[in-house]
């Protein structure tokens, strides 16, 4: 995809077709591709923690849980925006052959420093706009402290705060709990 990592407009079908071929992942934004960095190992113990939990908790389960090699599509009115959050959860998944999934229930963010202020601005009130969301998790892979916008019947959120190892962090939306400790597992804090 030779419009990588310019300023020009790529429609969402040039932007689909160059994430197949290419050598690193890019997120998409109305029309501008931004390629994304890789992340410390702290961050990569954190995804694939929870990536494993929810694996586990889920097996047999109508919700199937995605790891960051997947994207979301976001449609929201001014434009289309694809991220790919380190672990979601989708209850009503597109097919197989889908390079995306557009109506996840449980969204999973491990925050790194580099990424913190677009991961707890932009992409935060994006994923809040998926009418299917029902929780939002941001994960400090450095400190013990989790994040929880859960959405309320009327459509709002409340954010919830964990920061202690031995707390448990319910996820009624996929019939899981999520313990702390089970996120830093293999790491020191």
């Amino acid at each position: 995809m030779e419009l990588l990592g310019t300023n020009e407009i790529v429609s969402v079908e040039e932007y689909l077709s160059g994430e197949l071929v290419a050598e690193i992942k890019h997120e998409y934004l109305g029309g501008i591709v931004h390629a994304m960095t890789g992340g410390k190992v702290r961050h990569s113990k954190a995804a694939v923690n929870i990536c494993r939990f929810l694996g586990n908790a889920l097996e047999g389960k109508p919700c199937q849980p995605f790891s960051s090699d997947m994207k979301v599509r976001i449609e929201l009115p001014e434009q289309t925006r694809f991220y790919y959050p380190d672990a979601m959860v989708v209850c009503d998944s597109l097919d197989d052959d889908s390079t995306y999934q557009d109506k996840p229930v449980v969204v999973i963010e491990v925050l790194s420093e580099s990424t913190k202020r677009v991961d707890m601005g932009e992409k935060r009130d994006a994923y809040r706009a998926v009418s299917t969301l029902r929780a939002l998790l941001l994960v400090d892979p450095e400190r013990p402290y989790v994040t929880v916008d859960r959405r309320r019947e009327n459509g709002g959120f409340d954010t919830e705060f964990y920061t202690d190892m031995g707390e448990v962090i319910p996820l009624a939306e996929i019939s899981a709990e999520l313990r702390m400790d089970s996120i830093y597992s293999g790491m020191e804090i």
